[in-house]
């Protein structure tokens, strides 16, 4: 046996570890996490009945998909090292693992609560696409399959349609930057619509569009924006975040575009619509203007006068068979009467003769086109015609011929 300084003593320990558990997997539930400035992660992992500190530093702790949860249980995969200035062993961390499923999967649900509860996908802030888009951006690869599915539909459903395509890459390290950056350039050009998206594949092709740079550059767009990313069974945050999320690239084009032949199909169906109801109208217009003819002719002057001439003539044969009946009956009186009878009927002439002349002086005196006679003026107010019945005391009315305008006040009112 012999004597050893502290240091030396730590110095051989650290030796011993290093060399004896060069690599290990340990599952504990993380805690006591601290995330340092310098992009260092310190946390202790326990156990039901032990502790043991970890660290995993900046470079690696870059990589993990998944945030770092106080509670969460995990798998470590690193080595055994003793800090010799304190004596104490922790285990350096590689890679970090969640206990029970993948690391994507995790990273994935985390920024969907995140976002969900920063109100990214309320449905309250999402923008309405036009129905008839003039002018669209598509962010995705140009030299994919997903582009020219795209233009293809495009093409056959929209052909005024103007598209520019903006490539960038969609899966890898560099995708996510790539694409905010297309997407901070594009929503800056006054489109009406902006897609992003790509082809099927797996989970971690997909992942750019898992990211939260992505996500931020999607609800800070002031473009309305459509997600169409892998196959209808791919979700990603994109979809969430977006303002439409459409199940393949294709479908996005036919969700977003009117159908050319549909609208002719519909314009032809207006268009029909629209001669039903002009001739409707037209119908009931005649059928009213009919309805106003017979009324007018009901109660016009021109039948009043006739109505008035028709009892002329009945009084005329009533007034002769009258005669008739007295030269009849009054056989003794016969000479008298016909000695009366011409002035009789002259004067019985005179006076429906009279009737007639007074008849047709109302007609005259009336008819709408000789209003303008001496002695007849238009009575309105507030450059309305009323009839005279509905003014009251003190009201100013007008009076109105051919020659004058004269402003009048009712003084006296006197129904008659």
């Amino acid at each position: 046996m012999y004597l050893l300084n502290v240091s030396s003593l730590n110095e051989q320990i650290k030796t011993l570890l290093e060399s004896t558990f060069e690599r290990v997997l340990v599952e504990g539930e993380l805690s006591r996490i601290t995330f340092h400035n310098s992009g260092h992660v310190y946390f202790t992992l326990k156990d039901e009945n032990s502790t043991i500190k970890a660290v995993i530093f900046k470079a690696n702790a870059a990589k993990l998909k998944f945030q770092l949860q106080e509670g969460l249980k995990v798998i470590l995969d690193g080595a055994i090292t003793l800090y010799k200035p304190r004596g104490e062993y922790q285990i350096n961390c590689f890679t970090i693992q969640p206990s029970g499923h993948g690391a994507l999967a995790l990273a994935f649900e985390q920024l969907k609560s995140k976002l969900s509860s920063q109100g990214y996908f309320e449905v309250s802030r999402k923008k309405q696409l036009p129905k008839f888009p003039k002018k669209i951006a598509l962010i995705t690869s140009a030299t994919g399959a997903a582009v020219q599915d795209m233009l293809r539909v495009a093409q056959n459903r929209y052909r005024v349609l103007e598209i520019d395509i903006y490539d960038v890459l969609v899966q890898g390290e560099n995708a996510a930057p790539s694409i905010v950056k297309a997407l901070s350039l594009a929503d800056t050009k006054g489109y009406d619509i902006i897609v992003i998206g790509r082809g099927g594949g797996s989970m971690e092709d997909l992942w750019a569009f898992n990211e939260e740079s992505v996500a931020d550059a999607i609800f800070k767009a002031q473009t309305p924006i459509v997600s169409a990313v892998g196959h209808e069974i791919d979700w990603v945050i994109s979809d969430f975040v977006a303002d439409l999320r459409a199940p393949t690239p294709s479908a996005a084009m036919q969700m977003i575009l009117p159908d050319t032949n549909e609208l002719y199909q519909y314009i032809d169906s207006l268009s029909s619509a629209f001669a039903q109801k002009i001739e409707q109208k037209i119908y009931n217009s005649k059928q009213e203007l009919e309805h106003l003819v017979n009324l007018y002719t009901q109660h016009s002057i021109e039948r009043k006068i006739t109505q008035k001439i028709d009892e002329i003539k009945q009084v005329k044969e009533i007034f002769s068979q009258t005669i008739s009946f007295k030269m009849q009956s009054f056989s003794k009186d016969i000479e008298l009467v016909k000695n009366r009878f011409p002035h009789v009927m002259e004067s019985k002439l005179t006076i429906a003769q009279n009737q007639v002349h007074a008849l047709q002086k109302m007609l005259e005196s009336n008819h709408p086109k000789l209003r303008s006679k001496k002695g007849f003026a238009q009575i309105s107010k507030d450059s309305k015609v009323i009839d005279i019945a509905l003014l009251e005391v003190d009201e100013i009315f007008d009076l109105t011929s051919d020659e004058v305008i004269l402003s009048a006040k009712v003084l006296k009112k006197i129904n008659i």
